[in-house]
């Protein structure tokens, strides 16, 4: 069963090419950090801090697409981890049909904060025991 998450912190740094978005466990205290590109970094943390861009910028692009559709974003669920890479799933709903599109974690979860209201993210059990060692 996938664990409700929340994003709970994000750091930017100039200096280094892999920025940082942590992970908490809504109903709990479990955390772990996720290593992502300064852009999509970026993106999160302009929908975080509200800046509104007055053109849409690519996860304001997919989020319009996917509602110009008649489509609904539904969440985003962390699914594995393979060979040190984290991979996730939006899942999308369409006319009763669940539709999951695989996405890197980090633009998953930029699509999520950008969505009104945010997304959900949901993480399963296995990465979380993978990340903090508690096979």
């Amino acid at each position: 069963m996938p664990v409700h998450m929340e994003l709970s912190r994000i750091i930017i740094s100039e200096i280094n090419d892999q920025q940082v978005i942590y992970l908490k466990e809504v109903e709990g205290e479990r955390t772990f950090p996720i290593l992502i590109g300064i852009f999509e970094a970026t993106s999160i943390d302009r929908r975080v801090k509200q800046y509104r861009s007055p053109r849409p910028l690519t996860h304001d692009l997919l989020v319009n697409i996917v509602e110009s559709l008649g489509a609904e974003l539904q969440d985003v669920v962390i699914s594995e981890l393979k060979d040190h890479t984290y991979y996730a799933k939006l899942r999308v709903r369409n006319g009763g049909e669940l539709i999951e599109i695989d996405a890197r974690p980090s633009d998953a979860i930029a699509v999520a904060v950008t969505c009104d209201p945010n997304l959900p993210i949901y993480v399963s059990e296995d990465v979380l025991n993978d990340v903090l060692g508690e096979q």
